[in-house]
């Protein structure tokens, strides 16, 4: 099986739909959203009924941070940019839509793999998993229930907005592996790995690129890729809201 790898989409229309239809080309058979569909972005609810879609085929979709927030009561005073996008977002989606996000699973484990938004030791605190430490820390929560079990080889996440690779060698210790796009990079199961997949809708390394990934679970073999979208309509929709400008003038800055 391929697996599609899609995490932070942040309401970017544009560029899920350019992953989608890469993937496609790849032979993707099938699809993992991997949290923060929503938020920064102009379009959350084409990009909500897109996943819930795929998701009627068989897809995986779990919760993140800002779709957490945009299904969650309002808090009156807030008034910081991202606040303000969670407040705008809230009044763009469905009722369906809001429930769809609250509903998401904060983990899914499956075979080898287990899927998260932020760091499976604790999901519900959001930590970003940018060190080998913070990976270890991640691996070993992945292993252990009630999030994981000891079958789990491989853990998927995003919320950084950047891609690596982490993996644990025969001393113990975490590794890390800056992948080059395009590159199948070898993950066998005697191993214990941990990837950011990077962000479908907003990366923020400098590159304007789309990302994500494709595990080929049978080969075992994992593929970071970046994929063109259309930036300059991402970024007019943003601009044609009441978003902050800022939200959209990021996109071409990839930060």
């Amino acid at each position: 099986m391929k697996l599609a790898l899609l995490a932070d989409i942040h309401a970017n229309r544009h560029a899920l739909e350019a992953c989608l239809a890469h993937a496609e080309k790849a032979g993707v058979e099938r699809h993992a959203f991997l949290g923060d569909l929503v938020g920064y972005g102009a379009e959350p609810g084409a990009v909500v009924q897109t996943v819930m879609a795929l998701q009627e085929r068989g897809a995986i979709a779990i919760k993140g941070n800002h779709d957490l927030y945009s299904s969650m009561p309002l808090v009156e005073g807030k008034t910081d940019l991202g606040y303000a996008s969670v407040a705008w977002t809230q009044q763009q989606l469905s009722r369906d839509e809001r429930a769809f996000l609250a509903n998401l699973p904060m983990t899914h484990t499956e075979s080898s793999f287990l899927l998260v938004h932020a760091s499976a030791d604790s999901p519900e605190r959001w930590r970003y998993v940018e060190t080998p430490e913070l990976a270890a820390a991640s691996l070993d929560g992945a292993m252990q229930p009630p999030v994981g079990n000891e079958n789990v080889r491989h853990v998927f996440g995003g919320h950084v907005h950047a891609q690596a690779l982490f993996f644990r060698g025969g001393a113990g210790k975490l590794m890390p592996f800056i992948p080059t796009p395009g590159v199948p990079i070898p993950v066998p199961r005697h191993r214990l790995w941990l990837a950011t997949v990077g962000s479908v809708g907003q990366p923020r390394d400098g590159n304007a690129l789309a990302m994500y990934a494709i595990f080929d679970d049978s080969a075992q073999l994992l593929t970071f890729h970046r994929v063109p979208y259309d930036v300059q309509g991402a970024m007019a929709a943003i601009r044609a809201t009441e978003l902050p400008a800022f939200f959209a003038d990021r996109l071409e800055q990839g930060r």
